[in-house]
């Protein structure tokens, strides 16, 4: 089976006209016609029935054209990509960012990208780590960038970007302002906002229970600005990013005793062929990076 046999029944199928489907296919009818036969005697039976006004599909026909016409969806997909391998003058980029890391920390990197590929499109979905992993395995998702506890899937590959501490962040005025730092031990007794996805929620209630502190948690929400907002207000402390502590009226200080810390990377599928914009996007960051942005293990900026 050849391709332009493939092209020339998608087309067949969709008109049920030989002389239309020709002239779409820029061939004369007789080839076209020949191209038909030979298909159908490669599948053991007619793929159309040919009547004067009333071109059709067989029950074998209707059988196989999902199948032959995903095949040509494939090949042009294909023919897509490696036009883009030679020129990335047009084209969308799929990014996930996790929904907790502060957006000030990323604008450097998406306007450098942006200014050396204007014809990309990037469409950036927010989510948290766990379902930015199966976007990624789906192929909804062709890069993200996100911090997670624990191994990363083996059909992952990650790149270190940075990492930040986590801070305790509360309202001028608390008496966590007058410390340098916080020590796990001063939240006892506290108000807590909580922030539901905080990838850390467990390990830092762990740490908690293990030196036997209790807090109090009033408010649950998943959205960080809502968290930092109550914070702003006074009505509690909140276990913050270092870099997305940037609502006005929000002071923080590092936890300390333990410290704790989180590693943010830029993770892709492994083995998967990817579009030249992914790597762009990738030489991008990793410039990003190496023109200041912390390296592992460093505190963030």
């Amino acid at each position: 089976m050849e391709m332009q046999q493939v092209r020339y029944f998608v087309a067949l199928a969709e008109l049920l006209n030989f002389t239309r489907a020709a002239e779409r296919c820029n061939v004369s009818q007789p080839s076209l016609t020949r191209a038909i036969k030979l298909l159908e005697d490669e599948f053991g039976g007619p793929l159309f029935h040919r009547e004067r006004a009333n071109t059709h599909l067989t029950e074998l026909g209707r059988t196989v054209r999902p199948y032959l016409e995903h095949l040509w969806e494939q090949v042009q997909a294909a023919k897509t990509v490696a036009k883009g391998f030679r020129s990335l003058n047009e084209g969308a980029l799929h990014v996930g960012l996790m929904c907790t890391i502060g957006p000030t920390k990323l604008i450097d990197l998406l306007r450098a990208f942006r200014e050396r590929h204007r014809g990309v499109t990037v469409r950036l979905r927010d989510a948290g780590s766990e379902r930015l992993e199966a976007m990624l395995l789906d192929g909804e998702l062709e890069v993200a960038i996100l911090a997670r506890v624990g191994e990363l899937d083996e059909r992952l590959h990650g790149l270190p970007l940075f990492s930040e501490r986590f801070m305790i962040t509360f309202a001028p005025g608390h008496r966590f302002e007058r410390m340098n730092a916080v020590p796990m031990r001063e939240l006892h007794g506290e108000t807590y906002l909580s922030r539901a996805n905080c990838e850390f929620v467990d390990h830092i209630r762990a740490e908690l229970d293990a030196r036997g502190i209790e807090i109090q948690r009033p408010y649950r929400s998943e959205r960080d600005d809502w968290v930092l907002a109550m914070v702003a207000a006074g009505l509690g402390f909140g276990f913050t990013p270092e870099c997305a502590v940037t609502t006005p009226g929000v002071l923080a200080r590092p936890l300390v005793d333990p410290e704790i810390s989180r590693h943010v990377e830029l993770i892709t599928v492994r083995g998967r062929p990817h579009s030249p914009a992914v790597g762009a996007f990738v030489r991008e960051a990793m410039a990003w990076r190496a023109r200041g942005c912390p390296a592992l293990g460093q505190l963030a900026a």
